[in-house]
């Protein structure tokens, strides 16, 4: 059965036994004047490519087709190559939901992207369990540099239904995913603001357990 969705405090939230209660759809911090049609940013990338992401629990593999969504696969090939993601923390980590990251380490490099929208992509891929897709607001195409993984079969939650469109899919170490530090869980969620403010010195300082992305690679 899916969880029906509802506003609360400004952000969208799945409800799993009425509003106001449960876990919140991996949302970017709310950006006030989206444009109502955003334009891909950046080169076009490969219609297929492998990231290797090293992380303080080891590495993984994302193996993204262009196909199933165009502009998250392109802004996704533009941010490794740019190493937007190198040393940023896997800020929010829920069991059985997903993990969530994609704020620069340096506020500098979040303030350098944070209107770079790219427009929606038709969801094509369903958010099952290891597939990635791009976080967002809950207005249309806002999606900037945060994404997520998916832990379990999330279209249950609502997620393909919301438009969250996986652009690829974990093909090895999927077990590092899991193994991602889940201690705070969604603690950070309304505290985004203050990441892109502060970077990883807040993190660091607030929640010193969370796992880092230490470098993404095209292979």
């Amino acid at each position: 059965m899916k969880s029906p969705v509802c506003w609360v405090g400004g952000c969208l939230m799945v409800a799993v036994a009425g509003c106001g209660t449960g876990e919140a759809p991996p949302v970017s911090a709310p950006v006030p004047q989206a444009p109502a049609i955003a334009q891909p940013v950046g080169p076009r990338g490969p219609d297929q490519y492998r990231v290797k992401v090293e992380t303080t629990k080891g590495d993984f593999v994302i193996e993204v087709h262009r196909e199933w969504s165009p502009y998250g696969a392109d802004r996704f090939h533009e941010l490794v190559t740019a190493g937007v993601y190198d040393n940023c923390k896997f800020f929010r980590a829920v069991k059985g939901f997903m993990v969530q990251f994609g704020i620069a380490a340096d506020p500098k490099v979040s303030a350098e992207w944070k209107e770079k929208f790219i427009s929606d992509d038709p969801v094509v891929k369903s958010n099952q369990r290891g597939f990635i897709s791009f976080a967002k607001p809950g207005m249309p195409h806002s999606r900037t540099t945060q994404v997520f993984i998916n832990y379990d079969d999330n279209a249950r939650r609502g997620l393909d239904e919301m438009g969250f469109s996986p652009f690829g899919k974990v093909v090895e170490g999927m077990n590092i995913v899991d193994s991602i530090h889940q201690e705070y869980g969604e603690e950070t969620t309304r505290l985004q603001g203050r990441i892109y403010d502060e970077g990883n010195a807040f993190l660091e300082k607030n929640f010193p357990n969370l796992d880092t992305l230490k470098k993404a690679t095209i292979e």
